[in-house]
């Protein structure tokens, strides 16, 4: 499927374009195209369908343009919260696949010019021109056309760059009688023109355009078109040459997409010298890349390559005049030659590598100050600088973050070093030594001096020795070679607050985590701007936003280790931090649908960030990976309650979501950890969780014996209320087994024990389990009586997530007293709930009953569809326990689809 918006609004699907219904329902559809991926809210979708006036029927009318969509769309079109979102891929929307080309074509210069034309073919005309305009649109429709022009002017631009000017000047010209101000294409005209040896023409075009700038705006023209000018009537001067790059390393493997990035940066033409950085953390290689790329831009700064080392790291980084000095004895100017002020120095070496063409490599720059004088002034030349700080502020710097290698450029700079032949050999060592080194090049580089020096370890003794994190940076030691005095460079020039936050921040482990922590960590409000001194340090790497916009961080490996070793013990950061997770992760579970059997721990408020769970949903998923890991963090530290506690804090979420393998892991660590304390009630928690997850896998007898094992120490610390849900899980268990009778007795039990303890919403779940147990028995009555009161109950306490359930439970016994009409309108009714409260498990099982409701109306294509969907969320999650009646309704279903094909049967 793909939904088209670069030309009029269409949907296509198998190869067909598809109908799309009245206006206002496409509009609906470009509205939520135009912010794919990007939660819209009702009163959103209102607004831009109805800027005006409106009906009174107005969230009726999108809530069915809404359902309707989803008949087309599928799973595309969902609900998070309050809003809906169009969840596509660039394949299914090429607004989407526009942008992913043209940034690809960013990444690979190569093949730039036909990735372009590739996006370019995307475009059928204006974007949503069949549509009637809406003010809400025109933000976004004016990106989508600068972004076109954008790449229109990029291809344009290369086709002069790789000598196509001649099949280039035509769509230049109309391009700029298109846009008369647009300085960009006209500099390229003029380049296109003196390319094919046109000069009067391309001077006569700059002169048009200064004359309309200068006469119609009272502008002259920008910097870039007056150069384009100045390249038609100059020639480029030639001086000596001047060699002094270090030697690049034999053994240099990777970095292909930087390499690449970083010539295409130095080789670009530009008013003035164009500069690139490469920043990146201790032990990266950014050294190693800029002098193997100065090496290979060698030939396009005929006039020579300057180096030095500015000494960033050092105690006292070497001063702007001291280089200037070093730089203008290059050019053989010493003695009274040499002018003694620093704004003098900096003006005669502009002026000596002025007309030449030099590449100028600044190694380890402190600051951006220390640089700023050591810039040429001639677009002639260029400037690579490496630095451990972002140098952010380098003006007109393009600039590259460099990262630790990949897997297999890991392994390929080992095998380089420690001998090819003894990596071959053990590929899985080779493979766990670079892990264990984080892929950071510098320990990687030790680790493989180490195995070269010693022939007669296996690749096995080393990987032994590197398993140990507080001994791992000892082994990473080879002569001058050694990690930690390299990150001890960087630490050093720390602040204290900044090293404060360094050392505890270690404490969370190998996660990434949210910004606010390092405000708990260090008990200071206010705090957090030391995560970006830690990030322009390249000590803290910066993963991006979350899927609520916050800024997330992660340690590297080792850099953690390293801080570990500086931050001894802290264990009162480390229980604050966990305590403020745990309060967040308790108070958005509670505002999630009531997960039967959880115990979620009554907390004392912390201060913590509340305002990030406004949609508690999308909290969970944006902390889900560090929430398991600060379970794993507390069981370590031995803090069985805040482990337990925020295990089962999460099960609401993991349940919604069917996320059994988080579920279980952190439960099965967390029970670790109470069992050593002799924890029981948090034991009997987690036993409890446990056989929940086997349950959804049809590990019955695993699922028993969790339960029953839960059930005994519920009673053995008092707790009716964890009693009586773990007595209904055995109901469960038995009822699956229809073993009907001892699933009643056990519900009934249940029921007891959850009334004495005054938990109504399980009250609520018990009495539909048991008004399913009377329908399996042949009771429907009493199953009505039931059911009835179940739904009331929940009604009446606003659980919309149990009442859904009860629905779907009424929906299967109105099929068993013929009552199909009812049976179709709970079905429906309960699978538009689950739908809009996002619970994949219980949305697939409301949809295989609504399938079955189907069938029973004479639907059976639609029931097919249905259960279909059911069964791939079934599968794709392993919840083993829908599937089996799953299959049986797409069987019957399937079955009534043969029987419409036999001649002369009349569907009723």
């Amino acid at each position: 499927m793909s939904v088209r918006v670069l030309g009029p609004l269409e949907v296509w699907r198998d190869g067909r374009a598809v109908s799309l219904g009245g206006v206002k329902q496409r509009s609906l559809l470009a509205h939520l195209a135009l912010h794919a991926n990007t939660g819209v809210s009702l009163d959103g979708l209102v607004e831009a369908l109805w800027p005006v006036s409106r009906p009174r029927s107005v969230v009726s009318n999108v809530r069915t343009y809404v359902w309707q969509l989803r008949q087309l769309l599928d799973e595309r079109l969902r609900t998070h919260g309050t809003c809906y979102v169009l969840a596509v891929t660039p394949q299914e929307l090429d607004a989407l696949l526009f942008d992913e080309v043209v940034a690809d074509a960013r990444r690979r210069p190569d093949a730039a010019l036909e990735l372009l034309r590739q996006a370019e073919s995307l475009w059928r005309g204006r974007p949503l021109e069949d549509l009637p305009d809406h003010d809400a649109w025109a933000p976004a429709i004016a990106r989508l056309e600068e972004a076109r022009l954008a790449a229109t002017e990029q291809r344009l631009a290369l086709q002069v760059a790789q000598g196509e000017g001649a099949a280039a000047i035509p769509q230049l010209r109309a391009l700029l009688a298109e846009h008369p101000y647009r300085e960009s294409v006209c500099g390229q005209l003029v380049v296109a023109l003196q390319q094919e040896n046109r000069r009067a023409e391309a001077l006569q075009v700059y002169a048009d355009m200064r004359e309309r700038l200068a006469g119609e705006l009272g502008l002259e023209p920008g910097p870039a078109l007056r150069e384009a000018q100045l390249a038609v009537l100059r020639d480029e001067p030639a001086g000596a040459p001047i060699r002094q790059l270090p030697p690049s390393v034999s053994d240099f493997c990777g970095r292909a997409q930087e390499v690449e990035t970083l010539m295409a940066a130095l080789r670009r033409g530009s008013v003035s010298a164009p500069v690139a950085g490469v920043t990146g953390a201790p032990g990266v290689g950014k050294s190693t890349l800029a002098i193997r790329v100065a090496h290979q831009v060698g030939d396009h700064f005929p006039d020579g390559q300057l180096y030095v080392d500015l000494g960033g790291t050092s105690e006292h980084p070497r001063d702007a005049s001291d280089v200037l000095t070093e730089l203008l004895h290059a050019f053989g100017i010493t003695g009274a030659g040499l002018p003694s002020q620093l704004t003098a120095r900096a003006a005669l070496y502009r002026s000596r590598l002025a007309g030449r063409r030099v590449l100028v490599v600044l190694d380890d720059a402190a600051s951006v100050s220390q640089v700023v004088p050591l810039l040429p002034a001639d677009s002639g030349c260029a400037v690579l600088v490496t630095s451990r700080r972002r140098l952010s502020e380098l003006p007109g710097a393009v600039q590259v973050e460099l990262h630790p290698f990949e897997a297999g450029e890991a392994v390929e700079l080992l095998a380089g070093i420690a001998g090819e032949d003894r990596v071959n050999a053990q590929p899985d060592e080779a493979a766990a030594i670079a892990l264990a080194c984080g892929h950071l090049p510098l320990a990687i580089r030790v680790a493989g001096a180490r195995l070269a020096g010693r022939s007669g370890w296996s690749m096995q003794v080393l990987r032994e020795r590197l398993v140990d994190e507080s001994t791992r940076l000892r082994e990473l030691s080879s002569g001058e070679l050694a990690v930690r005095a390299s990150f001890d460079l960087s630490v050093r020039q720390l602040t204290a607050q900044e090293f404060a936050a360094f050392v505890r921040l270690s404490l969370l482990g190998p996660h990434d985590f949210p910004g606010w922590v390092v405000e708990t960590l260090l008990d200071e409000p206010g705090s957090d701007h030391l995560l970006d001194g830690l990030a322009d340090a390249n000590l803290l790497e910066s993963c991006g936003a979350d899927g609520i916009g916050q800024p997330r961080y992660r340690l590297h490996d080792l850099l953690r280790c390293h801080a570990l070793e500086l931050a001894g013990s802290l264990p009162d950061a480390l229980e604050r931090t966990l305590r403020a997770w745990l309060w967040l992760a308790v108070t958005a579970a509670n505002r999630l649908p009531v997960t039967f059997g959880t115990t979620i721990a009554a907390v004392d408020p912390v201060r913590a960030p509340e305002h990030l769970l406004a949609d508690p949903v999308a909290w969970f998923e944006a902390e889900r990976r560090t929430l398991c890991g600060a379970v794993d963090v507390a069981a370590a530290a031995g803090l069985d309650e805040l482990a337990w506690q925020l295990a089962a804090a999460c099960v609401p979420f993991f349940d919604l979501h069917s996320h059994y393998e988080d579920w279980a892991r952190t439960h099965t660590r967390a029970l670790q950890c109470v069992r050593a304390a002799g924890n029981r009630a948090g034991e009997a928690a987690l036993l409890r969780g446990l056989a929940q997850v086997h349950i959804y896998r049809n590990e019955f007898s695993d699922a028993e014996r969790g339960m029953l094992a839960a059930q005994e120490l519920y009673r053995s610390v008092g707790d009716e209320r964890g009693e009586g849900t773990a007595v209904a899980g055995l109901g469960v268990i038995h009822r699956l087994r229809a073993e009907y009778e001892r699933s009643m007795d056990c519900y009934v039990e249940a029921l007891r024990l959850l009334e004495s303890a005054g938990d109504l919403h399980s009250v609520a779940h018990v009495r539909a389990s048991i008004g399913a147990v009377f329908g399996a028995l042949g009771s429907p009555e009493e199953a009505r009586s039931w059911l009835t009161d179940a739904r009331q109950l929940a009604a009446d306490l606003g659980d919309a997530h149990r009442e859904a359930l009860v629905l779907v439970r009424l929906s299967a016994l109105y099929r068993s007293t013929g009552e199909h009409e009812e049976e179709l309108v709970s079905a429906r009714r309960a699978v538009a709930i689950l739908m809009d409260l996002t619970d994949e498990r219980c949305t697939a099982f409301a949809q295989v009953e609504l399938a079955e409701a189907l069938l029973s109306n004479g639907h059976p294509q639609a029931a097919h569809d249905l259960v279909q969907q059911a069964l791939e969320t079934y599968r794709r999650t392993g919840n083993r326990e829908g599937e089996p009646a799953a299959l049986r309704t797409l069987a019957r279903a399937a079955g009534s689809l043969d029987q419409l094909l036999l001649p002369g049967f009349q569907p009723r």
